[in-house]
């Protein structure tokens, strides 16, 4: 089960696998790093709150940033990412579906003091954003079909009505999942697995 007490992360970790509460948490590799990362977040004056397991930090009634933890590594997440300006050119991208570069990645607990300067400037750039009300646009435009999906709208009418039916980012969650198979095989028996979600309006990560 999810923490919900914000102490629990940094003693026994977020809750989410088998590993909570024991040595091999991810967060016991990085205590230290946390640690700091956690005081600059508190030093930047921004209110901590425990959401999906970890520490979510918050300014004007908006997330900010939210901290994780893995086994190679652990970072800093910011929730408006397409907004940053990233002048120092330290922000990735969680995976190649990401729109835009959202996190400043640690491998090493040092890192985290070698670039409180950066961090710091970099959580008062996202609180002048979320003062002033400004968000990333959402992107409307329509997402680059694969072949095997195409095909299969193109043979079942019922299917293509629901699937230009849902709204995009749920379009966007069928093409992710399908692009993400190397086979053609493999993303054909996905859309058949999948035609009862798109029939019903639901997403793909959607239950």
């Amino acid at each position: 089960m999810m923490i919900t007490d914000i102490k629990d992360y940094f003693a026994r970790g977020c809750g989410r696998c088998d590993r909570f509460d024991t040595k091999d948490c991810s967060t016991k590799f990085w205590e230290s790093g946390l640690a700091k990362l956690r005081e600059i977040c508190l030093a930047a004056d921004l209110k901590e709150t425990v959401k999906w397991g970890h520490p979510c930090y918050m300014h004007a009634g908006r997330n900010i940033a939210i901290i994780g933890a893995l086994r190679g590594d652990f970072r800093l997440s910011f929730f408006e990412a397409g907004l940053m300006t990233d002048p120092d050119r330290v922000l990735d991208k969680q995976g190649p579906n990401t729109r835009h570069p959202d996190m400043i990645r640690f491998t090493s607990n040092s890192q985290v003091s070698d670039m409180e300067g950066t961090i710091s400037a970099y959580l008062d750039e996202a609180k002048g954003y979320a003062d002033k009300g400004i968000t990333v646009p959402k992107d409307t435009s329509a997402p680059v079909l694969p072949d095997e999906l195409k095909d299969a709208l193109d043979a079942d009418a019922e299917l293509a009505d629901a699937f230009h039916a849902l709204a995009r980012g749920r379009q966007r969650s069928y093409v992710v999942n399908l692009n993400g198979a190397k086979k053609s095989e493999t993303r054909i028996a996905r859309i058949a697995q999948f035609r009862d979600k798109i029939i019903a309006g639901k997403g793909a990560m959607e239950r």
